[in-house]
């Protein structure tokens, strides 16, 4: 049975909870997602493990090289963003693509102000708020010259 003391000892140990209650793990690609009563107190939290797993891209290498467009789909856990992931660190570091991750929930790259290493040279830039998405995009193109944008979770 799971206490309040381990609850707010959890708590005290990650980042802040976002205003979609999701905080994340530092210098790690895991998430903590909160559960919240009526009186906003925080009665249940959730873990996803991230994970950077090279050599997942595999199967949609052949379209990284044709250099169009891709729109991953599927299910939640499925694997959408650790496939985004690896692809963003080939096309940085293997095909020498100027990438950038637009990071709105902060899976793509972790909660850290140092993205996570599974990314390559890949860079990331935060979305401090979800309706700020479209303005990051935009900075993004504007000042950073990307070849290919990643987005993940488009709000």
């Amino acid at each position: 049975i799971i206490s309040w003391q381990d609850i707010d000892y959890m708590t005290k140990r990650v980042s802040k909870f976002s205003n979609e209650n999701r905080a994340g793990i530092e210098r790690t690609l895991h998430r903590i997602s909160c559960i919240r009563n009526r009186q906003f107190l925080i009665n249940g939290l959730t873990c996803r493990v991230g994970r950077a797993v090279f050599g997942t891209i595999s199967i949609v290498r052949d379209l990284l090289e044709s250099e169009k467009s891709i729109l991953i789909l599927g299910k939640p856990g499925v694997g959408k963003t650790t496939i985004i992931r690896e692809i963003a660190r080939v096309l940085a570091d293997e095909m020498e693509k100027r990438v950038i991750i637009i990071d709105t929930s902060n899976e793509i790259a972790g909660d850290s102000d140092i993205p996570h290493s599974g990314i390559g040279r890949a860079r990331r830039m935060q979305v401090a708020k979800t309706e700020f998405q479209h303005q990051v995009m935009i900075e993004a193109v504007e000042n950073h010259m990307p070849e290919v944008i990643i987005i993940d979770e488009i709000g």
